[in-house]
């Protein structure tokens, strides 16, 4: 695997994100591209994208597109993935940079020493994972289908599940399967801790606290409903309640305004001195960087063809095993 990066200079003759904004639309008929976004990036970016969605909803775009060019508006492994998807298409993201802790917590080579130990085991990896991880996986999950995934293997299978312990952790007290866990983590899940969640719930009574499974048990327990980022989402639509404070990436509280105006979201505190816990690589997608990357089209994303094959069939196994 490669990152492939040409640093340019900034277009000094853009001003105002309005104007990027149409250029960045100019550029995206001109090359026939596709932006896909993540809800954790900042408001700019999902205004001017064509898709905006989770892991989940973002790799199923990926994968049925009529685009010649795919631009990945997340964190490497989502771009990542798009590539392994799409090996004719051209792959950029605005920053090859923005990676995520969580995948880069699982090396490959301990990962695989970690495997051997459980010789008779399926794994299932978190899609917050590198490609060299996938390719030593059985089958690719994200938060949205981990249970839907997990309930389709035989209840006397031995699981490995990784890289996050809080998503394994949560799935097997819900499910009641043991599974074996890697110890890794989201930094900004596992920065909400009890006290601080608690004395926000003091706060707003009225509200509801809904949160997202990478949190800590701790937290989790207290919540009023518990799902991926999409699933959020959508409770907060459905949900007669008014207020909510979410656990979660506060770039998600976008959209929830967005679909329900008249809701109030409040972000989970992660300390006093610091209340949002923020995916700082999320946060690397700028509208400049993005009109930078169509522009040059780099940074662009290549991945050795070995590798690619080897980490395709584990996303294939989830795209076949959640259809829908």
């Amino acid at each position: 695997m490669t990152r492939d990066i040409v640093l340019t200079s900034t277009d000094i003759g853009i001003h105002s994100h309005e104007e990027l904004i149409g250029r960045i639309n100019t550029l995206k008929k001109e090359m026939n591209a596709l932006i896909l976004a993540h809800y954790y990036t900042v408001p700019e970016i999902q205004q001017v994208a064509d898709i905006v969605g989770d892991s989940l909803a973002l790799a199923r775009a990926a994968e049925k597109n009529d685009a010649d060019v795919i631009v990945f508006a997340g964190v490497y492994f989502m771009a990542e993935t798009a590539k392994i998807l799409n090996p004719e298409k051209q792959v950029l993201m605005p920053d090859a940079y923005a990676g995520c802790p969580l995948a880069d917590s699982c090396p490959a080579d301990d990962f695989r020493t970690f495997k051997r130990q459980y010789p008779g085991a399926i794994v299932i990896t978190y899609i917050n994972s590198t490609a060299d991880i996938k390719a030593l996986s059985d089958i690719t999950c994200t938060s949205s289908n981990v249970e839907q995934i997990i309930r389709q293997i035989p209840e006397e299978q031995q699981i490995i599940f990784g890289p996050d312990r809080n998503l394994g952790g949560y799935i097997s007290r819900k499910l009641g399967r043991k599974m074996i866990l890697w110890q890794g983590y989201c930094y900004v899940h596992d920065a909400f801790s009890e006290p601080y969640i608690l004395k926000a719930c003091r706060e707003h009574p009225d509200a509801e606290l809904i949160a997202h499974p990478e949190c800590r048990e701790e937290v989790l327990k207290h919540a009023a409903f518990i799902g991926s980022t999409k699933a959020l989402l959508e409770y907060t639509v459905s949900s007669s309640a008014e207020k909510f404070i979410v656990a979660t990436e506060p770039g998600i509280l976008y959209e929830m305004q967005k679909r329900s105006p008249r809701k109030t979201f409040i972000p989970a505190p992660k300390d006093p001195k610091t209340p949002y816990s923020v995916c700082t690589q999320m946060k690397q997608n700028t509208l400049e960087k993005l009109y930078e990357c169509m522009l040059n089209r780099k940074p662009e994303i290549v991945i050795d063809e070995t590798l690619r094959l080897a980490s395709l069939g584990s996303i294939r196994k989830m795209l076949e095993m959640t259809p829908v």
